[in-house]
């Protein structure tokens, strides 16, 4: 059967148009397809996402589904960008690390809200429009800082590393029955036994005074790594 991506467009599915200016109208779109495809991976996890499973739940035969997509990547794409949709851009205040924190909080709700997100973007991340327009917004915030766009561009990447990186400890230590806060402080008390030995005088001496906080709320956690890693990254001497 001929398949509706024609050979030749475009590999980017965003610089191809939704439907042939020709033929008959489609019976779905491609953000109905999204949708689909993101019910299935909030309940099921990313894997069950295939072109059957999606064209079952959309009571259509999967060949159908290439009218939309070339490829179930693509169709991961579409998905990542529909949730990425749900990311809140804060009206700029003026305050540029205060404004990519507000960024990143929204960044972690919707990965807590969609875990699929680490596994489909854990190699790229696909820049549809909706992503695109989070660059936008990251980009804005940093707009009045006086570092060079090269180290803009690079602290960003590094937020984006970051805050999928402790939304994926946080998934799976709420999936092992504890808070990212108490697993913190459980390696901590591990390396400060460590620590003990005699063996590591470096490690000993960082731990000599740490403390530790069960009841540190993972917001502030949260909120206190990643403060420190965006005023590290672009301090004024920056790049």
């Amino acid at each position: 059967m001929e398949r509706g991506i024609v050979v030749g467009s475009a590999d980017n599915i965003w610089l191809r148009p939704e439907r042939a200016a020709r033929g008959p109208a489609p019976g779905y779109d491609r953000d109905t397809l999204a949708a689909a495809g993101m019910a299935l991976a909030d309940a099921h996890g990313l894997a069950a996402v295939t072109m059957r499973a999606v064209a079952d739940a959309l009571g259509a035969g999967p060949a159908s589904l290439y009218r939309y997509v070339a490829t179930r990547e693509e169709l991961v794409e579409l998905m990542v960008d529909r949730a990425h949709s749900g990311i809140r851009h804060p009206q700029p205040g003026g305050d540029w690390l205060e404004d990519l924190l507000d960024l990143a909080r929204e960044s972690r709700r919707v990965t807590l809200a969609h875990p699929w997100l680490l596994d489909a973007t854990a190699t790229r991340t696909p820049l549809g429009p909706n992503t695109i327009a989070y660059l936008e917004c990251a980009l804005g915030a940093l707009s009045g800082l006086q570092v060079p766009s090269r180290t803009k561009l690079e602290a960003i990447a590094v937020l984006s590393a970051v805050v999928a990186g402790l939304a994926r400890t946080e998934i799976n230590q709420a999936r092992a029955g504890r808070t990212l806060p108490q697993w913190q402080q459980a390696q901590a008390a591990y390396l400060t036994h460590v620590a003990t030995s005699g063996r590591h005088p470096h490690l000993a001496a960082a731990f000599a005074a740490q403390g530790t906080d069960d009841d540190e709320p993972v917001e502030h956690l949260f909120d206190r790594i990643v403060t420190g890693v965006l005023t590290g990254l672009l301090r004024p001497d920056a790049g």
